[in-house]
Formats: C-alpha cells, sequence, structure tokens
C-alpha cells in the first residue's frame, strides 16, 4: 500500500494520517531509521496527542502492510505486472522488474482510490498542513532507536510536490516511477513502459476489491 491508501480512511486524524506516512518518509530521507511494531506499542496511549496518534499511524501502516502484502491478488497483479515489464524490458533484471511490479501495484491503487473518492487527495494535503512537521520527528524520535534530524524537513517539501495526483496520468506517474528508480540506483525506465501502465490501470480497477478487502479495508 501507498501514502493515500494508508491515509483514506482516517483523514479526520491529521497526526494519525502522518503516522501512516512516517514509514515510507523515512525510507526516503533516513533509511537507516525504523519505527517497529514493538517500538510503537509502548507509545499506543490512545490519548489524542501527537505522540499517540503517529504512533498509531505508524502501527496501522505495519499492520496493513502485513495482511496486504500477504494477499492472493497482490502476488497475481505484481506478478503479472513484473512479467509484462520483462517482456518490454529484456530478460535481464537490471530494471528489476519484480520491484516494478511490486510498486506500480501499490501506485496505482492510490490512483483508483483518487478517482473513486473525489476531493478526498485535497483534503489529504490539507489535513497535513495542519500537523507541525517538529512534533511528528520528535514523536518518531521517541519511538526509534536511532534518531532523526531530516523528517522534519521533509515533510514541507512533500507538501509542496503534491506528487500523489501524477498518478492519475501514465506519464506523469512514469516520470514519478523513474524518480523512485534514481533514488534506489536502478536504471531509469524507458519511454515505452507507460504502455504496460496503460494496461496495469483497467487490472487494478477490477481487482481492487480482492487488493483491498473489506474484512480489513472499508474504503467505500
Amino acid at each position: 500500500m501507498n501514502y493515500f491508501a494508508h491515509a483514506l480512511r482516517f483523514l479526520d486524524r491529521p497526526y494519525f494520517v502522518a503516522g501512516t506516512a512516517v514509514p515510507d518518509w523515512l525510507s526516503v530521507v533516513d533509511r537507516q531509521v525504523r519505527v517497529r511494531v514493538k517500538l510503537i506499542e509502548p507509545h499506543l496511549l490512545g490519548d489524542g496527542s501527537p505522540q499517540s496518534e503517529v504512533a498509531a499511524g505508524a502501527w496501522q501502516h505495519l499492520h496493513d502492510d502485513g495482511w496486504f502484502h500477504s494477499t492472493r491478488a497482490f502476488f497475481e497483479v505484481s506478478t503479472t505486472l513484473a512479467v509484462r515489464f520483462r517482456e518490454l524490458l529484456g530478460p535481464d533484471d537490471s530494471h528489476r522488474t519484480s520491484f516494478l511490479g511490486h510498486i506500480v501495484t501499490e501506485l496505482l491503487i492510490d490512483a483508483e482510490l483518487i478517482e473513486r473518492n473525489p476531493g478526498q487527495v485535497e483534503r489529504y494535503y490539507e489535513v497535513l498542513r495542519g500537523i507541525q512537521p517538529l512534533a511528528v520527528q520528535q514523536a518518531v524520535n521517541a519511538m526509534a532507536k536511532f534518531p532523526t534530524d531530516n523528517l522534519a524537513r521533509l515533510i514541507p517539501r512533500f507538501l509542496d510536490e503534491r506528487f500523489l495526483p501524477d498518478y492519475l496520468s501514465d506519464q506523469r506517474l512514469l516520470h514519478r516511477l523513474n524518480q523512485v528508480m534514481q533514488r534506489v540506483k536502478l536504471p531509469p525506465i524507458p519511454a515505452e513502459a507507460a504502455s504496460v501502465l496503460k494496461l496495469a490501470r483497467p487490472l487494478i480497477r477490477d481487482r481492487l476489491c480482492d487488493l483491498l478487502p473489506e474484512e480489513h479495508f472499508r474504503w467505500q
């Protein structure tokens, strides 16, 4: 799951929403800093404080990833996309086609949820603009084994970049994917890969209820 899917059900809880983004934010700015369930749990106080809400959101992210990556639909869809990328890019693994199958599945789920929930991606950014980035960083530092000084600076950049709506366009999504590829030090994806994205969208649309089963994800 990606930013919007993790947060969509909780847009009335700003620091919880921030917490759902924390594991992904840390992977961008401080990969050595991790929030783990056993480190989070002592901070699940339920008192509505920023510390408790960030902890609850981060816990929700890890819980969501646990069931999501275990679904048969995720395995089938991500494998199908990996095969399509391999057919386009060739048999060698320099483009890490399994990685592409994984990440494109998640980003296109966000795109589908954005389309099905008009106005909510704008609300997502509005909610996050109401938080104090330093309070989120302090909450993370209270939970993580190692502190970060970079998270509070990332959050305003994340809000200014507003890249989630780009997932609705094949060309803009390709641009965002290549930013990810650069960050993880993999070769860029050629423009022809937009054809795979175009074919992938109806697959995600048709399998969305399997990818986000109601017993785990009440998204209506």
